[in-house]
Formats: C-alpha cells, sequence, structure tokens
C-alpha cells in the first residue's frame, strides 16, 4: 500500500533549530493518527540544562544516542513512525593539551593579613604594585608545595589610589556561587538557589507555597576587629509581609539553626524591587566576636515573595577603594611558587571591559552559555596583545557560569592564526538522524533520495530483458515513471523494490550491510504523483524491503 507522507508544511507548521510551538500540541494531538515528517533540530543551551551536561555538549555519540531521543519525544510528541529528525549537537573532542592542568589549579584567595605581611595598610594591592613580585613569599608562608604543583593565587588589587574610609574585611560575591554557605531546608521544597548573578530564596512555584529555608554563612572571624559597619545588596519583589525575611547574626552557632540563638538585624533601608546596596549598618555589637550570618527565608500559600542577595560585606575604617578581582598562576619548581608564563587569567575588570550591561560579560563577571567565551575573547586578546605574532599562543583561563552546574574555571588555548586570535575547538559540531519506530525515536542512519532521470533509465535497461519485467520497464522506459495502475505495464511492490535495490547498488556500491533507503520515486496511478519506498542492505548484500 502506497505510504502518503504528511508534509508538516501543510499544517503551518516550520522548524528550524526552535522548539515546536506548544499552543498546537492540543490540536494535533487530537488527531486519530499521528503526523510523519521529517525535520531539522539543533538543540539549544536550554536543552543541555535539561540533559544535566553541563559543558553544552555530549561526550560521545553514544551518549547523545542514549540520551537526544528523550528530548525529542517531548519536543515532537504528535509525529509518529516514519517521520525522521536530524539533530544538530556539540560532540566534545577534547581541550588543548595542558588547558585542564590551569583550569582545574587549587585556588588560594589571599586574606587581609597577607597583605599585610607584603607591607600593604591596604585590603588589597596598590595600583603600582606588581602583585606578582610579592605573592611568590606570601604562597610560600601558607601553602606546602610539590614539584610541579600548579596553583591561582586570588588577589584584590585597586584600581586607584585608595583613601581613607569603610573598607570590606569579610566581602561575600553570591554571582554564581553560594560562597561557602550552607542550605536548611526545614519546610518546604522550595528555598535557596544559586544563580547566576544573586542567591534567591523563592517559594513560588506554579503556586505560592509555604517553606522556611535557611542560608548560613561559614564561620565569621572578628576577633581583632573593632567599629564594625555591616551593608547588604539585595532586591525583594511580590512579598506582602515583608517581616518573613530575616537577616540574622549568632555567636554560638554550631550546625543546627533550631538550637542556635539568633539576633535579627533590622535594616533602616527599605528593600525594594531594585537591586540596591542597604546603608551601612552599625555592626559594633559584634567586635570582636566570631559569628555566623543567616538569611531566613520564610513563605506561605498566600505570600511567596522572591529575595535576591548579590553580596555582602562587613566593614571597618581603613584604607578603601574601587578594587579589581584578579589571579594568577604560580608552579612550584626547585623549592618556590614561580609564575607561570603563558596563562592569562581574567579579573573582573577585563570583564567588564567587555561591556557591563544585561547579557554581557561584565554583568556578573564571568562567561556562560548564552555570553560564550568565543564571541568575545579573541577581540579582547588582540587590543590586549597589540603586537602578537604569527602563532603567538595563549591559554586563557576564565570564571563561567552554568545555570546546571554553577559557577565554575575554565579555559582554552588561543593561537595567532593569519592574525587573528583563535580559540582551540574542544567540541565540533555534528548530527545524528533519529527515525519513530512508533513508540520511541532511534537512531536511524536512513538516507533519503529522490529518483533522478538517470536512474529511470538505468532501472529500465537493466530489467527490459529480465523475466516478468519485460512490459513494465518498457513502459518505464517510455514514460519515465513506474506504472501503479495494475495493469499489464506495472509495477507491483515487489517489482518496485528490486527496482529500488538497483539504484540503490549504482548510488551507493560500499553501503554497509544495515544502511536504509527512503527511496522516492514518480509514479502514475491515475495521474502523477510520487511515492517512497524503504530498503535496507541485508547481510547478503542484497537490498530489501524495510518494514
Amino acid at each position: 500500500m502506497k505510504k502518503i507522507v504528511y508534509l508538516l508544511m501543510a499544517l503551518g507548521l516550520t522548524f528550524a533549530a526552535c522548539n515546536p510551538m506548544d499552543d498546537i500540541y492540543e490540536d494535533i494531538d487530537s488527531q486519530e493518527n499521528p503526523v510523519v515528517g521529517n525535520v531539522e533540530y539543533t538543540l539549544t543551551a536550554d536543552d543541555y540544562e535539561e540533559l544535566e551536561l553541563s559543558y553544552d555538549s555530549f561526550n560521545s555519540e553514544d551518549e547523545a544516542k542514549q540520551l537526544i531521543p528523550g528530548l525529542l519525544a517531548d519536543l515532537y510528541p504528535f509525529m509518529g513512525k516514519g517521520s525522521s529528525i536530524l539533530a544538530g549537537y556539540e560532540l566534545y573532542v577534547g581541550n588543548a593539551e595542558g588547558v585542564s592542568d590551569y583550569s582545574g589549579a587549587d585556588i588560594y584567595e589571599l586574606s587581609n593579613s597577607d597583605y599585610a605581611s607584603t607591607g600593604s595598610d591596604a585590603f588589597g594591592f596598590y595600583p603600582d604594585v606588581n602583585p606578582n613580585d610579592l605573592m611568590g613569599d606570601v604562597l610560600a608562608a601558607n601553602v606546602t608545595g610539590a614539584e610541579g604543583d600548579i596553583l591561582l593565587a586570588k588577589y584584590k588589587q585597586y584600581t586607584e589610589v585608595p583613601e581613607v574610609g569603610l573598607a570590606n574585611i569579610v566581602e561575600y560575591n553570591f554571582a554564581g556561587s553560594l560562597e561557602g554557605w550552607t542550605i536548611t531546608d526545614l519546610v518546604g521544597e522550595q528555598g535557596w538557589t544559586s544563580e547566576s548573578g544573586y542567591v534567591q530564596g523563592n517559594g513560588y512555584s506554579g503556586g505560592q507555597i509555604a517553606n522556611e529555608d535557611w542560608l548560613v554563612s561559614p564561620e565569621i572571624d572578628l576577633t581583632n576587629e573593632s567599629d564594625l559597619k555591616f551593608q547588604i545588596t539585595h532586591e525583594l519583589d511580590y512579598a506582602g509581609d515583608t517581616s518573613l525575611l530575616k537577616i540574622l547574626v549568632s555567636t554560638d552557632y554550631t550546625d543546627d539553626v533550631t538550637t542556635a540563638t539568633w539576633d535579627e538585624i533590622t535594616l533602616s533601608t527599605a528593600v525594594t524591587g531594585d537591586m540596591a546596596p542597604s546603608e551601612d549598618y552599625d555592626f559594633s555589637a559584634y567586635d570582636g566576636e566570631t559569628i555566623h550570618v543567616a538569611f531566613k527565608y520564610e513563605s506561605t500559600d498566600s505570600d511567596a515573595g522572591r529575595w535576591r542577595i548579590e553580596s555582602l560585606a562587613i566593614k571597618t575604617l581603613g584604607v578603601s577603594g574601587e578594587t579589581a578581582n584578579k589571579g594568577t598562576h604560580f608552579m612550584y619548581a626547585g623549592g618556590a611558587w614561580e609564575v607561570v608564563d603563558g596563562v592569562y587569567y581574567l579579573s573582573s575588570s577585563d570583564f567588564d571591559s567587555m561591556g557591563e550591561g544585561s547579557g554581557q560579560p561584565g554583568q556578573y563577571n564571568n562567561f556562560g552559555s548564552s555570553v560564550p567565551p568565543n564571541n568575545y575573547l579573541p577581540t579582547f586578546l588582540d587590543i590586549k596583545y597589540p603586537f602578537a605574532q604569527e602563532d603567538d599562543q595563549i591559554i586563557a583561563i576564565y570564571d563561567y557560569y552554568s545555570s546546571s552546574s554553577g559557577a565554575q574555571i575554565r579555559g582554552n588555548l588561543y593561537t595567532v592564526v593569519d592574525g587573528m586570535w583563535v580559540g582551540h575547538e574542544s567540541t565540533i559540531s555534528t548530527t545524528l538522524q533519529f527515525g519513530h519506530d512508533g513508540t520511541v525515536w532511534v537512531p536511524d542512519n536512513t538516507i533519503r533520495y529522490t529518483l533522478t532521470g538517470d536512474d529511470y533509465a538505468l532501472v529500465a535497461s537493466t530489467l527490459l530483458t529480465a523475466d516478468g519485467f519485460a512490459s513494465a520497464a518498457g513502459n518505464l522506459d517510455s514514460y519515465g515513471n513506474f506504472n501503479r495502475t495494475g495493469g499489464a505495464t506495472s509495477w507491483d511492490d515487489e517489482m518496485m523494490i528490486t527496482a529500488m535495490g538497483i539504484v540503490a547498488a549504482s548510488i551507493d556500491p560500499n553501503a554497509a550491510v544495515g544502511q536504509k533507503y527512503l527511496m522516492t520515486c514518480d509514479i502514475y496511478n491515475g495521474s502523477g504523483g510520487t511515492e517512497d519506498f524503504y530498503i535496507i542492505k541485508d547481510d547478503s548484500g542484497e537490498w530489501v524491503v524495510f518494514e
């Protein structure tokens, strides 16, 4: 029986690297027969997130074959047996040699006492200081190294000469990281999550839901500090009762928020729907103390606000000013920590230089799937190294935020090729074809082929003298199509498979066993048209019908 392929275009659908339109699902699902069609689809960043692939790529073709069918079932629930999808995806082929040694290096963050040990009276290096000349001694005093160890030393450097004022002695920046804080969920399944630019407390999930969730800091040692101030940068949306959200401090917290004694901080600056800093709150009650700070989020089934916290700082009188977060890689060699040449860690000011607006690297000082490094780093490196020569190389290491895995450090090798910085391709764009077997999507090697005039001539000449084919082949030779009317010159289904096999053997003589073809040919059944035939190469090397 003739197989009719319902073209999706006839339903007014267009598929091109985007999700099918949700508002047509119900109408299509209600049809008695499933839609049969051919689609090309390229996986998006959201798809990789859905599949929990934090690097926006598959580790192997086998992994793609295993995971993509489930995704296609969700995207195209109305398509049935006989349908095919050519899925485009990113396949991981490996980083350039040595990059992972630096992107995966241990991290040492300089403390306030480290800066003091270098002779600084500030909480960072002054603008005219070369930190690399001083950090070797800091690392020697604090980190035990073995020959060949690699370490990323992170530090702050003032962008301008600082002034006497309030200076941060404790600082947490929650862009893409919990910063070592601990989540305790007491009620409900919603609560605190790490987002690209902040931590977020949210009890809304399809509706307002009752929750009680705590976010508790690591131990904060203020034993040698005095005249302290506290500041938080945050925003609050959709909240009715703001008293459900609390900033708390404890001097006796161990591991149980319910048994500790908590003092509430009441800020005079009202939190609004815009991310903004609070006043410098008098925190002197905790001078000399060792404390934990907690953010307590509560919601009810009628009041579920959204609390976003970008940063927290505890300050005291000292030298202050704008700083940039920087880093340098060191290797332990010959009994000392030495700066590694040819490796560059992007600073916060580097990200800012690429744009600080929404969707730009400087917004949260990191790259991500929607802000890919290769869109920015070639231009950045060209500006930073204007005299680079052909074949010069550098390993760029940078902060990266993955929506499925949070904050990461990644990197790549860049080489000057024809005067341009070019990144090593750790992934390649490739495709896999999937077919619907009536139940699920399965990997499918079917090649679609439409017969040409030469093909009809080949079949006719090959079968003109074959038993049982003479009349039909003669008709084909005269009219250039297959007669399917059922008369003396007609081609039955078995004859058609023979004809399709002749064409397949001609166009693909070295086809592997199991190779499939969907052959489309011109037919006449009272009027002109086309018909499809599925064939496969069997173990004997013959082309046979594929059911």
